[in-house]
């Protein structure tokens, strides 16, 4: 992984300048976000923008941002394992355990490849320490995997990993979409004292956190080294039926037909196949 790549800017981030290429493609992970949490199944109150995460750096600047899709980008940077890794955990998304210690941790976000589109059937293996910062070596305990849904999206119920020696709060994650070799990393929390001295620690890595009814819930978008056709370019196509059409780049307040239906922009986008206005509420509202 080149620490040194291009990674996208957040919409608030003061690099991420009007028409520039990093703007356009936020916008667009934020607009596929926002249509498949439409009808996602999973907490969706960190999913109104991208999981790019950041956190203020010791010199009080922000880090760089969690890696975001794109044509030809750079994946989400692969880490150690470390020596707790332990094959064969059951499938499960809930780590939780009847009277099991430590605070509630939900996770949710999505998996998606080079063309910024979801990931289906990707394989999640997680573990990590207990609140006391103990993996269990012998069993199972805060160990499990499963796969992504139809919409790229994962959710893991588990509790805020404990401190141990030599490291910051960390998850460990690995990663293998069908037929694709395996990607091991490690996700982190914002705001942590021993970020800024743990040797492993990544800023890139670090998921958006927050309090949350007694718990805390975070977000993290991971990006697979997976190829993927973006679909037609910039020239628009015509759709039968109406005006709406493939590869145009659609603003706020536009006006389209589709299927003799006349529909309202939402939100800021660039039209692909299968975000058709009747599919896309989060896009598109009937005029």
């Amino acid at each position: 992984m080149d620490g040194a790549g291009r990674h996208g800017a957040g919409p608030d981030d003061p690099g991420a300048e009007p028409g520039t290429g990093s703007a356009r493609l936020v916008r667009r992970k934020t607009v596929l976000r926002a249509a498949l949490a439409a009808t996602a199944a999973i907490p969706v109150a960190l999913a109104g923008g991208p999981a790019l995460a950041r956190t203020a750096a010791a010199s009080g600047t922000a880090p760089e941002l969690t890696p975001s899709c794109d044509d030809g980008d750079h994946p989400t940077p692969e880490q150690t394992e470390g020596p707790y890794f332990k094959p064969n955990s059951p499938q499960r998304t809930s780590l939780l355990e009847p009277g099991m210690p430590g605070t509630p941790l939900t996770v949710t976000g999505y998996v998606f490849g080079r063309a910024c589109l979801p990931v289906a059937g990707v394989l999640l293996d997680f573990w990590q320490a207990d609140a006391n910062g103990a993996y269990d070596n012998t069993g199972f305990r805060l160990r499990g995997h499963q796969f992504t849904d139809s919409r790229g999206s994962f959710a893991l119920t588990t509790i805020v990993p404990g401190l141990y020696p030599g490291r910051t709060r960390h998850l460990h994650v690995k990663l293998q979409a069908p037929g694709r070799p395996v990607l091991t990393t490690q996700l982190y929390f914002p705001n942590e004292p021993r970020n800024n001295t743990d040797t492993i620690f990544d800023a890139r890595l670090l998921m958006t956190v927050r309090d949350a009814g007694g718990g805390r819930e975070a977000a993290f978008d991971f990006v697979l080294d997976v190829p993927q056709d973006p679909g037609p370019g910039p020239g628009p196509s015509p759709s039968p039926g109406g005006t709406w059409a493939v590869g145009t780049a659609y603003r706020a307040g536009d006006r389209v037909t589709y299927a003799g239906r006349a529909y309202v922009c939402l939100q800021a986008h660039t039209a692909q196949p299968g975000w058709e206005p009747p599919s896309v509420p989060a896009l598109w509202r009937a005029a």
